[in-house]
């Protein structure tokens, strides 16, 4: 039995909310989605709050991922400790708040969903994701496992899919923001796309208004920075897996820019 996985990119700010609650349910109807994971830690540009989470799940999302935004928002954190529902990266500290994977009964059977982070470029010192995700598939037994890798780099992204290649079902990147075309099948069975892509503004830099990305560049200093408004984009990835053996047997692009689809 096919069982159809759509694997959305992070949501920015308040205008990807409310595209993901305007399209995501139809997308799931369109793709005849089975489970989707949304990340959803830019959600408040930086970081995400119950209230934000909550907006994702009743758009149509199963699990919400995280990232190195986790713990931005102090609201939060009792959040992930009662909900079974999102995760943080499991490769973050045992100290955090929050849980790195769960198993959710699906049509399918139960479904494994682990969130790592990367540790290339991210000025962030989390444990070894390899060596986590070798002990957590020690301990995880289900047919069926996602995996969404937090990471700057795309050769760490690439590097941990080849790794698990064959012990996964799917690995798809989160973090850049901009969608690659590189969506494949390992020959171990592994579906894989080194970024999704993002839920936000289409004008903008990776979510952010177009000025002040420009000026952080060229003055060089930081500064705060807002969502910028304007039509948005949905980027996303559907995998299809084979429910008996858990391998992958397909993997397309799904590219929503607000009033018109396209698939690749």
């Amino acid at each position: 039995m096919d069982f159809r996985v759509l694997a959305v990119g992070d949501v920015c700010g308040d205008v990807g909310l409310q595209l993901l609650e305007r399209r995501l349910r139809p997308l799931r109807r369109q793709y005849n989605v089975d489970f989707c994971v949304v990340n959803g830690e830019n959600a408040s540009g930086v970081g995400i709050i119950p209230r934000q989470a909550e907006m994702i799940f009743s758009a149509g999302a199963d699990v919400i991922t995280l990232g190195n935004h986790s713990y931005s928002r102090r609201e939060i954190e009792g959040y992930l400790e009662d909900s079974p529902y999102i995760l943080r990266p499991a490769n973050d500290s045992h100290l955090c708040p929050g849980r790195g994977f769960g198993v959710y009964d699906t049509k399918a059977g139960p479904v494994a969903v682990v969130n790592l982070i990367g540790r290339c470029g991210m000025a962030y010192g989390p444990d070894n994701p390899f060596l986590l995700a070798e002990k957590l598939l020690k301990q995880i037994d289900t047919r069926i496992v996602l995996v969404d890798f937090h990471a700057e780099a795309s050769s760490e992204k690439l590097a941990l899919a080849y790794h698990l290649d064959g012990n996964v079902s799917a690995l798809w990147g989160t973090h850049t923001h901009v969608p690659t075309a590189d969506n494949q099948i390992f020959p171990g069975g592994t579906g894989y796309v080194t970024d999704l892509g993002m839920t936000g503004p289409i004008r903008s830099v990776l979510g952010v208004r177009v000025e002040q990305s420009i000026a952080s560049f060229r003055e060089g200093r930081s500064r705060h920075y807002d969502t910028a408004p304007g039509p948005c984009k949905l980027e996303a990835l559907l995998f299809t897996i084979d429910s008996n053996t858990g391998r992958c047997t397909a993997t397309e692009r799904i590219l929503y820019h607000d009033t018109t689809a396209s698939r690749g």
